[in-house]
């Protein structure tokens, strides 16, 4: 069904604010900024900010929802004969090439990581989408694998994967904040993707294969 007027404006206003405040924390910290300065930048009330987002940490996260399910949807999509590890090893490759955001790997990801970094709110939040993304490509494994629902597997699978591009990613963001070109950074971080990838396909390559 065609977006309506109405929804098509809630989602630009949402877009508008989420971008207004963005731009105001990477200029000053996130800490350093309040929701009614948010809500001046954007021409909106406060009340109206909030209608939109519940906290002041979501305005940080406005695409929470998505980033949860980007690993979810990585199973999800995998092809015929493709494991979940084989997936997931191309996927983070190809994010490599493309510079992409969903694994951290995009331009200004060291800002973005140094505002996390800096803020004892967000670094909580973070740990709990972090947690919530565990827990859904968990249950995203135990449906395609039609696991018992007392079986740990699923879960077991998606902490080993989910910890793997974690820790690629932030040794990235590092390095970049260390002062490191992206040209530097990326023929050691292709040859331990490979690395990484390598050691869970030892432990896990057979798991979870699509028929």
């Amino acid at each position: 069904m065609d977006e309506g007027l109405r929804e098509r404006k809630k989602r630009q206003t949402r877009r508008r604010i989420a971008d207004m405040a963005m731009g105001l924390f990477m200029a000053r910290g996130f800490d350093q900024v309040t929701v009614a300065e948010v809500a001046r930048a954007a021409d909106v009330s406060v009340n109206t900010v909030f209608n939109y987002f519940g906290t002041k940490e979501d305005l940080f996260l406005d695409r929470q929802e998505e980033v949860e399910d980007l690993q979810s949807r990585v199973v999800r999509e995998r092809g015929k004969g493709e494991s979940v590890v084989t997936a997931f090893r191309r996927d983070f490759m190809e994010a490599i090439e493309e510079r992409d955001w969903r694994y951290g790997l995009n331009e200004g990801a060291d800002v973005f990581g140094r505002l996390v970094g800096d803020s004892p709110s967000l670094l909580a939040r973070f740990r709990e989408l972090e947690h919530a993304q565990t827990q859904r490509l968990a249950r995203t494994l135990a449906e395609e694998s039609g696991a018992d629902p007392d079986d740990l597997t699923p879960s077991l699978v998606a902490a080993q994967i989910l910890e793997t591009t974690r820790l690629l990613s932030r040794h990235a963001t590092a390095r970049t904040l260390a002062g490191e070109s992206w040209a530097e950074i990326v023929p050691l971080l292709r040859s331990q993707a490979e690395q990484a990838f390598d050691l869970l396909e030892k432990g896990i390559s057979g798991y979870c294969v699509r028929v």
